[in-house]
């Protein structure tokens, strides 16, 4: 009886719609982003005990999260294929297994930055928020902007840390990688190698698409907020003229372009 009534109350907490179940989601956000920022902090550190014991403790949390949504899964094999668990599997062993590896492998353990990218269950409580469901395209590609950048950085500490002279800190990383994606170029630091050439290129192309995504989202959205007064759809093209759900005359109102 104790196995499947725990097992309720794992799905309740990660699933539910009550207001302790997004309380949860959202501690769980919180504690993503301690993480992170642990990791940032302590990246160009040497292996201290005290940082091992740290990295030792958020290992066990996290696999004991892992393990839980694992758990509840409706379907493990979906779950195990999808990228943000991978990045979680690649977190858990670099955290456990620290003092046995190099500390750039050490540093991949941002990947589980992509938990944020994927947070289906906090993004469906957002959309519970007016704000979020006013400016929703805005604050997506923001997210996927940001933790594009993040991912990037992270990606240029690890091939340029200790090779290239430039790059002494996470801060240097950050700042070559945001020279990079505004194809700003001042020249004071590059990426060297052929690996480093072929991600400043790949930084470039997509980083300036999602720039571009942001801008259009800010100043030209591909769709606006109206109810619509029939089945009450609040999202719809720019131009439209009736409810693509319900088929409803609509009049949302334009600048006057024809």
């Amino acid at each position: 009886m104790a196995e499947p009534r725990l097992r309720t109350i794992l799905d309740t907490c990660y699933n539910g719609r009550t207001r302790r179940a997004a309380a949860f989601r959202y501690a769980l956000i919180v504690f993503d982003v301690s993480t992170i920022v642990f990791f940032i902090a302590t990246a160009p550190l040497p292996s201290e005990p005290w940082i091992l014991a740290v990295d030792l403790v958020l290992g066990c949390l996290i696999l004991a999260d892992f393990l839980a949504r694992l758990w509840i899964a409706p379907s493990k094999r979906r779950m195990l294929l999808r990228v943000y668990t991978l990045a979680d599997i690649a977190v858990i062993l670099s955290l456990v297994l620290a003092p046995l590896i190099s500390q750039n492998f050490a540093f991949l353990r941002v990947l589980r930055t992509l938990r944020l990218l994927h947070s289906y269950h906090v993004l469906r409580d957002l959309r519970r928020e007016s704000f979020f469901r006013h400016h929703e395209e805005v604050i997506v590609n923001a997210v996927h902007l940001a933790v594009f950048i993040f991912l990037m950085t992270a990606m240029v500490f690890v091939l340029q840390f200790g090779g290239n002279p430039d790059v002494e800190s996470y801060v240097d990383a950050l700042y070559l990688t945001v020279a990079t994606l505004t194809t700003t170029g001042f020249g004071d630091i590059v990426l060297t190698g052929t690996a480093g050439r072929l991600l400043a290129v790949f930084i470039m192309v997509v980083g300036v698409a999602l720039f571009f995504r942001l801008a259009q989202a800010i100043f030209r959205p591909q769709k606006v907020q109206y109810d619509c007064p029939e089945c009450g759809l609040n999202r719809h093209e720019t131009d439209a003229v009736h409810c693509k759900h319900c088929g409803q005359p609509i009049k949302i109102e334009t600048e006057g372009e024809g």
